[in-house]
């Protein structure tokens, strides 16, 4: 069994975790913005586990790939023996974000 890549969270990525959390509490409370909240910390566990499972998307950005979680796409980048995740974004800002 092949050994878990770091997680890396830019910035940018941590931002976006933020806001989506705060939106999530706002919209559907506490509980369920914990339980979204989780599910993608859980995703990103996974994604360290074999990130080239998921699809290039070179034309958004070179090395880039792509993961969704929920309503989420997930932006990272394979870097040595880390995954550096660039950026989390939802549905309705995708066309603003890339």
């Amino acid at each position: 069994m092949e050994p878990n890549f770091k997680l890396k969270i830019s910035a940018d990525a941590d931002r976006d975790l933020a806001a989506l959390y705060e939106y999530g509490l706002m919209q559907w409370g506490e509980e369920q913005a914990d339980r979204y909240f989780d599910a993608l910390l859980t995703h990103l566990e996974q994604l360290c586990k074999n990130p080239l499972l998921y699809a290039a998307v070179d034309y958004i950005r070179p090395g880039y790939r792509r993961s969704v979680c929920g309503s989420h796409s997930i932006y990272y980048r394979v870097v040595a023996d880390y995954v550096e995740v660039m950026a989390i974004i939802g549905k309705r800002d995708i066309t603003a974000r890339l």
